[in-house]
């Protein structure tokens, strides 16, 4: 399945200046065209490629359309068929043009994008530093981005594919708790002695005090929420036991094969 198209550079950069231009790039362009599903993203960045091409385009932004393909699967062999192919059609000047791009984006000496860079491109907040502090307590490579210290607490926890952190209780005298709240990949929550429930981003999860209770990613996907930590009296984290794989290979699975 392919991951999510997320762009905020035109509210970013022209949100206050052309607000329905932003808004046509970010929401419909970026928002519906490139997440609709007829044609998969590896084909819609070559399309965006030679139309770019065929309209001489050659600055940045088709240069962020090349490192695009690169990232969907495009590589250097196919990269180099296509410009050439276009080329018979649009000129060679303009395949000239978009090769001088090309081999700067697929040179064999800049590190390919990680799987990382990947998810991190289809959310808004930072994924953060890798949640060493806390590795005891998770199945799998956590990381951990802080969003707010003032005020109340809000942190995005993101979980690489099947990690998960430890049967936990967020213990309170009065108050107390937590808040979940998806922001992407696919993911679940689980309380004691129940099922567990499947979260997308969008999804809230509230979570009382004193139940115990974990969460992480599902096998096939990343995974990322902001925690945010609701104040109380006497509030303390007790880390328990890890889900173990019997209970983890239970919930609905989508096989990576």
């Amino acid at each position: 399945m392919d991951q999510k198209i997320v762009q905020t550079a035109g509210k970013e950069q022209l949100g206050e200046f052309a607000p329905m231009f932003a808004h046509l790039n970010d929401d419909v362009l970026f928002g519906e065209v490139w997440n609709e599903e007829a044609i998969n993203l590896k084909t819609k960045c070559i399309v965006t490629v030679v139309s770019l091409m065929a309209s001489g385009i050659t600055d940045t932004s088709l240069t962020y359309h090349l490192q695009n393909a690169k990232a969907h699967g495009v590589t250097k062999e196919e990269i180099a068929a296509i410009i050439t192919h276009a080329a018979m059609y649009i000129g060679f000047p303009k395949g000239w043009a978009v090769f001088r791009l090309a081999k700067d984006v697929w040179n064999e000496e800049s590190p390919a994008m990680t799987e990382k860079d990947k998810y991190q491109n289809t959310i808004f907040f930072p994924i953060g530093e890798p949640n060493d502090a806390f590795a005891q307590y998770f199945v799998g490579q956590s990381y951990l981005a802080p969003i707010s210290t003032n005020q109340i607490p809000i942190f995005n926890v993101t979980f690489e594919p099947a990690c998960r952190n430890n049967w936990h209780i967020h213990r309170a005298k009065s108050g107390g708790g937590q808040m979940l709240i998806c922001i992407g990949g696919r993911g679940y929550y689980q309380e004691w002695g129940k099922d567990a429930i499947e979260m997308h981003p969008g999804d809230c999860i509230n979570i009382p005090a004193n139940i115990k209770h974990w969460h992480g990613a599902a096998n096939d996907s990343w995974f990322s929420h902001l925690a945010v930590e609701i104040n109380g009296e006497d509030t303390s984290n007790e880390w328990l036991e890890a889900v173990s794989d019997e209970v983890y290979s239970k919930l609905p699975m989508i096989s990576l094969l």
